[in-house]
This record gives structure tokens, C-alpha cells and sequence, in this order.
């Protein structure tokens, strides 16, 4: 897919302002970059995305900018292809000379824009979910949805609960499904919970009966992990009670959004899961910090785009405005300063939780980010 470019001005006098002076002046743009998966396969993930971004870009442009300042959106679409977004790193970085990148929306693509970032030296926040992405600490890169660590460590919690302790694991067999595979066989362990079974299928497999047959036919199964995100989780859901299984049954933060609700219809109901407290907006107490945030940008989202939002919409809006904050603190747009307060981000409360980075945590959001939601009559409630 070709470039789409959006120059979100405050003004056109502020163009030619930005345009006419010789340097940098408090008239020039802040230039945002993002790469985004809008269509292709994590279009669900990925358009939300693009939606909350150009909508707050438009929103604080007919504020006043920042600081003076308007904001230019440079964005671009992968497609959910990992060359693509390594292509439009390098071009964001090269030919746009953006000040940030805030995109990803998987994990692959993000992996392929890490290396480019770090020599770059571009501040990158990703909106991906591996833990890989800020495990090792980079430099230049952060991130804002909770892990796939986090994720499994959320779901044995619950099992816990529920006096559970022997878990079938099926995850998608690339990129958030593999890592989250690889985090949910750790955390299993630390938690004592047993892997009794260990299947995996393909992101484009239409039938995976055979694999859960498996775990039919394996009775020591409590309850069923599927790892994975985009069309998968979906197909192993309606496959699931297609074949009459009837154990409790969790999925990842990967499908926290209502299209997966859609995608697997009824046999979505008591499906469990951990998600930001964004998706129960209403349901949180008076006294969660989280609350106003949460129930603001779900009316603002709505009002937008007559929809509620999911997760990954979420994921966008943090970035920015944490992004914007860094900014705010360090007098402008020189990387080096942002990158900086950026990891010096404490006590941001987004979306996706209460935010405290530092040098060692490039992510900053701590388990009780999560929520363990269970899907009722096509809409989220919290678990009980």
C-alpha cells in the first residue's frame, strides 16, 4: 500500500510561518510519525489506532497546539507486513525527519523497527504487546500496552481463584501468540500451575478442531489459554464449541475489543480475560484513579466515531500523550531531552493504567493495570 501522509495544521498562516522561517521557531510542527497496521489481517487492532491518532492530532491542533507549536501526523500503513514497517522506519526517520515514532501495532512489525530507531537515536513508543519489545531495556524504545507476560500472570491469578491448576495452552504460531507462548510456559511454572497440553495452529488457519480435539481427549484439562490475536482467537473460540468443550475457557488481551465479540459471536460468551480497565469504562469504581480518564475518551471516541473503543485505541492515545507530556518537560522536541522524560514518566494515568517508567522499565505499568473481564451477552463485565 502506497503512503498516506496527514499534515494536521493549526492554521495555514502557521505553515507559512513554519515555512518561511530559516530555523526552528515556536511556529514549527512537531512531527509525529506512525506506522500502523489500518488494514490487513490486525486491521482491528490497527484502525482504532489510526482513528485516536489523527483525532487527538486534529483535537490539540484546534487548541493551540503545543506550547505554540501545531502537531504534523506522518503516518503510514504495513498492512501488518514486518518489511513494510522496517521500510517506513527508515523513511520516517530519513526523508520525514519525524521528532517521534508512536506505532507498531504488532510485535513483528515493531521487532523490525527497533533495530532502525535505536541507531537512529528517535524516541520510539511501541503499541505492540511482547515483552521482548522492552525486555531487554532499549534505549530509545518504550511502549504502552501491558505484556503478554503480564497477561498469563493475570490469568494463573485467576485460575488460582478458581481453585484451577492444570491449564491447556493454544497460541498462534508467530509473533504475539509464539511470545506469548513462550511467557505463559515461564509464568506457569512460578505459579504452579501444570501445562497439560501444549497445541498451536496457524494466523491464517480456518479449522483447529483437530488441535482442541486433543485437549478434548486430554482430561487432566481445568481450563483452556488461547494466545494469539487478530482472526485466530476467534476461529478457535466458535471451534471450541462447535465440538461441545465445556471447560472455562481465557483469552489474552490480544482480542480485548468488541470486533472479537463479533468475529466469534455467542461462542464468545463466558470467555474470560485480562484487559485495561478502558473496555468496563463504567464499571470502575467512583474511587479508580483511572475512571474519569477511561470514561472521557471512551465519550470522546464515541462521539467521533459512534463506536465504543477498544484496548488498542487506547494503547494510541497513551502514546501520545505521554509523548506530549515528555515534551511539555523537556522545553521542546530534541530527542535526547525527550527520550529522557519520557523515562522519567510517573504517575501519567492513561488508559491503560497508572504509568511509572524509569531507566529499568520502559513500560511502567504494574498487574493491577489489568482487569479480569468475562464477556456476557456480547458486552464486557467485570469477572466475579
Amino acid at each position: 500500500m502506497g503512503k498516506r501522509i496527514f499534515h494536521l495544521m493549526v492554521t495555514a498562516a502557521a505553515v507559512a510561518l513554519s515555512l518561511s522561517a530559516g530555523g526552528a521557531n515556536a511556529a514549527d510542527p512537531i512531527k509525529i510519525g506512525s506506522f500502523l497496521s489500518a488494514t490487513g489481517p490486525a486491521s482491528f487492532l490497527g484502525d482504532p489506532e489510526k482513528k485516536v491518532m489523527e483525532l487527538y492530532v486534529d483535537k490539540i491542533n484546534k487548541a493551540g497546539g503545543v506550547n505554540g507549536r501545531p502537531l504534523e501526523l506522518v503516518l503510514y500503513d504495513d498492512a501488518g507486513a514486518a518489511d513494510k514497517a522496517a521500510s517506513f522506519t527508515k523513511r520516517l526517520i530519513e526523508s520525514d525527519k519525524v521528532d517521534v515514532i508512536i506505532g507498531g501495532t504488532t510485535t513483528a512489525a515493531t521487532m523490525a523497527a527497533v533495530p532502525l530507531v535505536e541507531r537512529g537515536e528517535v524516541p520510539f513508543i511501541s503499541l505492540a504487546g511482547a515483552v521482548v519489545i522492552v525486555e531487554p531495556v532499549k534505549k530509545w524504545v518504550f511502549k504502552t500496552p501491558h505484556t503478554d507476560r503480564m497477561a498469563a500472570e493475570k490469568v494463573m491469578e485467576d485460575l488460582k481463584k478458581r481453585g484451577l491448576t492444570k491449564l491447556a495452552l493454544i497460541s498462534e504460531d508467530s509473533g504475539f501468540g509464539k511470545s506469548g507462548r513462550e511467557e505463559t510456559l515461564k509464568v506457569a511454572k512460578t505459579w504452579n500451575i501444570e501445562i497439560v497440553a501444549d497445541e498451536t495452529y496457524g494466523a491464517k488457519d480456518t479449522d483447529v478442531t483437530a488441535q482442541l480435539t486433543k485437549i478434548k481427549n486430554n482430561p487432566p484439562a481445568q481450563a483452556v489459554l488461547v494466545f494469539g490475536l487478530g482472526q485466530g482467537p476467534a476461529v478457535v473460540t466458535k471451534n471450541y464449541r462447535q465440538i461441545g468443550m465445556t471447560l472455562p475457557i481465557y483469552q489474552s488481551h490480544g482480542v480485548a475489543s468488541k470486533e472479537f465479540i463479533k468475529l466469534a459471536g455467542g461462542a464468545s460468551e463466558s470467555v474470560r480475560l485480562p484487559a485495561a480497565g478502558l473496555v468496563v469504562a463504567e464499571q470502575l469504581s467512583d474511587k479508580d484513579p483511572q475512571k474519569k480518564v477511561v470514561t472521557e475518551f471512551t465519550q470522546a471516541y464515541k462521539t467521533a466515531f459512534g463506536t465504543e473503543p477498544s484496548t488498542f485505541a487506547g494503547h494510541a492515545y497513551d502514546g501520545l500523550m505521554i509523548y506530549l507530556d515528555a515534551v511539555k518537560r523537556a522545553g521542546g522536541t530534541d530527542r535526547a531531552k525527550v527520550r529522557d522524560a519520557i523515562e522519567q514518566t510517573k504517575g501519567y494515568v492513561g488508559t491503560g493504567g497508572v504509568v511509572n517508567m524509569s531507566a529499568t522499565d520502559h513500560m511502567g505499568l504494574g498487574l493491577d493495570a489489568f482487569h479480569m473481564v468475562e464477556i456476557k451477552q456480547g458486552d464486557w463485565s467485570l469477572a466475579k
